[in-house]
């Protein structure tokens, strides 16, 4: 698996080949969405992304980023830089992407930024290399040189020639991304690229190997675009940063105004469960066997999946190996799917997981952690989809000051306690 994953990668090309002066089959810039681009005249800049390289696939084909659409949200026009598979070297792409660069200016872009994935990263950072018309560079897992397993004697070449572009980027300010897991990453360039950018007096942010997020196309998930795309919104637009620029996402240490919850979440003035029964061993806050158990949650957990929606469950009652609880799922990145919770009834099951199963409607499954979280698994009610995610518990008196107006949460309004429905399932 590891290999079939290698030979898909972006920049899986042999070192020797990457300066050939083979002429490249151009495509050109496009449209990365489609919304118009608002043009030189009303938009705060444009970003160029460059996709990556592979050797059995055309990467022009590839979907563009989710987190661009933080920038194209935010008034910038996003294209994309297309190139065949063949002929795509460091040397003509750059090339070209610097005419491109300057072609942008031509027309009347105030800012010019290019973004890149790993041989689109290097290609990014080049042609910042060569051209005072680049503003900012944006680099996310970097690499040109191949990985670890198909070519070991050109892949620390993925540390050493970053250096050198880092050392001699004209005037851009730059960002760049590494990820924990990356087949394609020597180590230790995070400190390294921070050492090199914080002499060079330009603007920069290193995020090296962020939480939760792994793997050499980590940039391309809809948590990424959730955990740092107001980061690189606001790298974008600090055309006088100088320094370095710290990023430390708040998404997902607890829930956003964006998940909906029912309105007795919020409810301090209800007993809690663990008021008036001792937890049972598997932590469901199993309470007396007297049929009825208090208003209020026993026990709330929280987390999100790797597409980018926030999950939370709220354990509600529970009698005996009986259970009924609040499941909630955030909005999904393209707004397609709003937020939703359900109300779901389930049991304990023996190894002590939290199982939730219902005709029509999804298979929830939660196996308690060592560190006090779950593992969650959610199965569609057709068995063809599952995600999984892991969920830290948090003291159910968080909603209460979230429904109360707290800090970057939004009240729970009327619309949100009538959330109910299917949805949440889907």
């Amino acid at each position: 698996m590891k290999r079939l994953l290698s030979t898909r990668l972006a920049g899986l090309v042999l070192a020797a080949g990457l300066l050939a002066s083979a002429p490249a089959l151009a495509l050109g810039l496009d449209q990365a969405f489609p919304e118009p681009a608002t043009g030189p005249g009303n938009a705060k800049g444009v970003v160029v992304w460059s996709h990556g390289r592979s050797i059995n696939s055309e990467d022009s084909q590839s979907p563009t980023p989710a987190y661009l659409r933080a920038l194209r949200d935010d008034g910038w026009d996003v294209m994309r830089f297309d190139r065949l598979s063949r002929g795509d070297t460091l040397t003509d792409s750059t090339k070209r992407l610097v005419d491109h660069a300057a072609a942008l200016k031509q027309k009347g872009y105030k800012q010019v930024m290019l973004a890149g994935q790993s041989f689109g990263a290097f290609l990014s950072l080049m042609a910042a290399e060569g051209s005072h018309d680049v503003d900012a560079v944006l680099a996310t897992a970097p690499a040109a040189y191949g990985s670890f397993d198909d070519f070991y004697e050109s892949w620390r070449l993925n540390a050493s020639k970053l250096y050198s572009l880092l050392e001699d980027v004209k005037r851009a300010r730059v960002m760049v991304f590494y990820f924990h897991g990356d087949d394609f990453d020597p180590g230790g360039r995070g400190e390294r690229s921070r050492e090199i950018l914080s002499k060079r007096g330009l603007g920069y942010a290193i995020i090296d190997q962020p939480a939760y997020l792994t793997s050499h196309w980590a940039a391309s998930t809809g948590l990424f675009l959730r955990r740092f795309g107001n980061c690189i919104r606001d790298f974008a637009n600090n055309e006088k940063l100088t320094g370095e620029m710290v990023c430390s996402p708040r998404w997902g240490s607890m829930p956003s105004a964006d998940l909906k919850l029912p309105a007795d979440m919020a409810d301090n003035h209800a007993p809690r469960i663990a008021e008036v029964a001792a937890p049972g061993p598997t932590g469901s806050g199993a309470g007396p066997e007297t049929g009825k158990a208090p208003n209020g949650f026993r026990d709330v957990w929280y987390g999100f999946y790797p597409n980018g929606r926030e999950v939370l469950l709220g354990v509600e009652s529970a009698k005996g190996d009986n259970l009924t609880a609040v499941y909630a799922i955030g909005p999904s990145i393209d707004n397609k799917h709003e937020a939703a919770w359900s109300r779901r009834k389930g049991r304990v099951a023996e190894d002590d997981s939290f199982v939730f199963e219902e005709k029509g409607k999804s298979t929830l499954r939660f196996r308690p952690r060592q560190d006090g979280g779950l593992a969650a698994t959610w199965v569609s009610a057709d068995g063809k989809t599952s995600m999984t995610a892991h969920l830290k518990p948090i003291d159910p008196s968080v909603l209460v000051k979230r429904a109360a107006g707290g800090k970057n949460s939004a009240p729970i309004s009327a619309a949100t306690a009538n959330g109910h429905g299917n949805q949440a399932e889907n």
